[in-house]
């Protein structure tokens, strides 16, 4: 793989291609399609958290003016299925708070919410259990963690290197429950006609979603088409279909000759769309009193829902990321009656490092070492999973190129040091961690169409760039000015893409571009005739069995504490990072600000409150969920270094949409306790944990 393509486009700041038509409006989301006949959809749900419908009285919400259909458990179509989320509407059991029990189709918005309010339920309650803890005596390990990691891992015996250990840490840190919010709302339009259905979708993969839709209505592949130009983010939560996507084309079913729509409330996003959960992490550090760890561990516990198993990766990130002799990890579910969650912006490494990166603060006050210091120490030589060389691994710059820009040489390690007009200031540091993936294959058609070079991929743009960078990549790999490439995608009529998902876009379409455009000039030369076209696919990449692959990077957060009140400022981000070759500054730039922010946001503010009397989550709107806002932060800076690794792909790059949320909370807590000597381990630091040891 060491035949990297030659820069010229790559590297280029250019404006996004798709950003005028976003600013002006003209960009048109799903719930947006230009469609004749619209319908439009109302949900009706459950307001217990486990029981059973025994009765819907329909009557009345039928005779509201405009309504075409209402769809119940005893009325919907059969759905090829075995269950799990997506299995809705197909019996009466009652999985959580907030499922989908019923539908309604009409000619406007508002009728059909009317209606949907006009349908009187009866439902059996059954004792419900939304409670997570790590005593819990259910407590089980499932067969994998997401995707496919093995649960529990363990190398030699970190009992023993606990008991024989000079220093030791031994600590139990929580992150909340979270829900991804993406600006858009999980939306969705659909059309039947015959035996064909089209759907408009906000989805991360236009073919997966295509692929589900298939198999849960019996039909072709080829009689299902997915359309996605614009996604207004997702953060995960759009890289699997939910409930919304089927009950859509459910309904234009039942609706023959219109295009059904269906948007997600806010509120309901926060039943029906996945979420993070919960993570309970048992640290145990053992290290000689020169810092060397001796042992590492981490003992994780999270919740999955009853009706399908989702295991979060949390503690994968503590197999490979500093050297110690002896090293366990394992992971603990609690099934609970609560809504599937699902991917959320690193899964895994997000929730995974925290724990971690506060342990490993806390051992560096006890052995009085700098904690960048204590981190270079424990530098692995080879990746102590898997004892594999890494491709390319640049932490130790991160850390050093960030606390020279940072200013770290001037701290004064003691907790209330610095205080400025009432404020106590504080820094902290954490690393950031995240694998480079590549997804199923992928395929790409470029074609030669009046005097232009046109790239057709399946892809999506969740506001990451791939409208501008999959053109930089053609470009370079043509041979050709980035001007004369244009790009489509979002669409299932164009070759096979994966799921934009776990930082793997331009690794994996990238990768079937290249071998496209390759392919072209092969066949065509440079002097190609009007149509002519090649494909290209994702191959293989064996140096991916050779070497562990990596992106890296260092978090360094200022933290301002105020001593009277507790109040918590961070007026300052900066974010270091190695992730391979940059394809564009301007859009690179904007994701791992986008991650930092996030981070923050987990630190201080996100925390959806599940209220265990009736099993949901109270905070469920953008009034009460708090998050980070630019007000948050007045100086954030994100810069990378110029890394060279010819092993990961035929781009170099290594995926950056991800990596920058890793790390940021746990870099928030070690400033705070440097301002005020607080250590909080239980994500959000909120007042009330501070207050008594003002």
């Amino acid at each position: 793989m060491s035949d990297l393509l030659r820069p010229v486009a790559i590297g280029r700041d250019l404006v996004r291609r798709d950003g005028m038509d976003k600013v002006t409006g003209r960009a048109r989301y799903a719930y947006e399609a230009d469609v004749p006949n619209a319908s439009y959809c109302r949900l009706v749900q459950t307001t217990v958290a486990r029981g059973r419908v025994e009765a819907m009285h329909t009557d009345a919400a039928r005779q509201v003016d405009g309504v075409r259909a209402v769809i119940t458990p005893f009325t919907a179509e059969s759905l090829h299925t075995d269950g799990g989320e997506l299995a809705v509407l197909q019996d009466q059991e009652i999985a959580f708070r907030g499922q989908v029990i019923g539908l309604v189709v009409a000619d406007t918005a508002e009728a059909a919410l009317r209606a949907a309010e006009l349908v009187e339920v009866t439902c059996s309650t059954a004792p419900h259990d939304v409670a997570l803890s790590a005593d819990r005596d259910d407590l089980y390990k499932p067969e994998k963690v997401n995707p496919s990691y093995e649960t529990d891992t363990s190398d030699g015996d970190v009992d023993v290197a606990m008991a024989a250990a000079e220093v030791t840490v031994e600590q139990t840190y929580t992150t909340a429950m979270y829900h991804n919010n993406p600006l858009e709302p999980h939306a969705t339009t659909a059309f039947w006609d015959g035996e064909h259905l089209t759907v408009w979708d906000s989805t991360q993969g236009v073919h997966p979603t295509r692929a589900v839709l298939a198999d849960l209505f019996d039909l072709d592949k080829e009689h299902v088409r997915v359309i996605c130009p614009y996604v207004g983010g997702g953060f995960g939560s759009k890289g699997e279909p939910h409930v919304h996507v089927v009950l859509a084309a459910m309904a234009a079913r039942a609706v023959p000759g219109r295009h059904v729509k269906l948007a997600l409330t806010r509120q309901q996003m926060f039943s029906l769309a996945g979420h993070r959960t919960p993570t309970i992490q048992r640290m145990r550090l053992a290290a000689d009193r020169i810092g060397h760890l001796s042992g590492i561990a981490i003992d994780v516990v999270e919740h999955t829902a009853k009706m399908k198993e989702y295991a979060e990766q949390t503690g994968v990130p503590t197999r490979m990321m500093y050297a110690a002799p002896n090293r366990a990890t394992t992971h603990r579910l609690a099934a609970l009656d609560v809504p599937a969650p699902s991917w959320m912006r690193a899964p895994g490494e997000c929730p995974g490092m925290f724990g971690p990166e506060v342990a490993m603060d806390e051992l560096a006050e006890a052995l009085g070492i700098d904690p960048i210091e204590l981190r270079i120490r424990n530098e692995p030589d080879v990746d102590p999973e898997t004892g594999h060389p890494f491709s390319s691994r640049n932490l130790v710059t991160c850390l050093r190129e960030g606390a020279a820009r940072f200013g770290w040489a001037d701290r004064d390690p003691r907790p209330r040091a610095r205080e400025e007009d009432g404020w106590y200031v504080g820094t902290g540091v954490a690393s950031s961690v995240y694998p480079v993936n590549r997804m199923a294959e992928s395929t790409a058609t470029i074609r030669f169409e009046r005097g232009a070079y046109v790239v057709e991929i399946g892809a999506a743009d969740l506001g990451t760039g791939t409208w501008t960078t999959l053109a930089q990549i053609a470009a370079d790999a043509l041979g050709v000015d980035v001007e004369d490439v244009s790009v489509r995608i979002g669409d299932t009529r164009y070759p096979v893409a994966s799921v934009a998902g776990g930082s793997s876009g331009m690794t994996t379409w990238g990768s079937a571009v290249v071998n496209a455009a390759r392919a072209f000039r092969d066949k065509h030369g440079s002097a190609p005739a009007d149509g002519a076209e090649a494909d290209g696919s994702t191959e293989d990449n064996p140096a991916t069995e050779q070497y562990a692959m990596y992106a890296f990077g260092a978090q360094f957060v200022e933290a301002h504490v105020h001593r009277d009140t507790g109040e918590i400022r961070v007026p300052r981000l900066l974010g270091v990072f190695a992730a391979g070759r940059i394809i564009n500054p301007r859009t690179a730039r904007s994701q791992f600000i986008g991650g930092m922010t996030m981070g923050l946001s987990m630190a201080l503010h996100e925390n959806s409150v599940l209220d265990p009397r009736h099993g949901h989550v109270v905070n469920h709107d953008l009034a009460e969920y708090h998050i980070t806002t630019c007000a948050d932060v007045t100086d954030i800076e994100a810069t990378w270094l110029d890394e060279h690794d010819p092993h990961v792909n035929p781009m170099g790059t290594k995926g950056i949409g991800e990596i920058g949320i890793v790390g940021t909370a746990a870099a928030v807590v070690n400033a705070v306790h440097h301002a005020i000597g607080i250590r909080v381990r239980d994500l959000p630091v909120t007042l009330d944990k501070l207050l008594p040891g003002l």
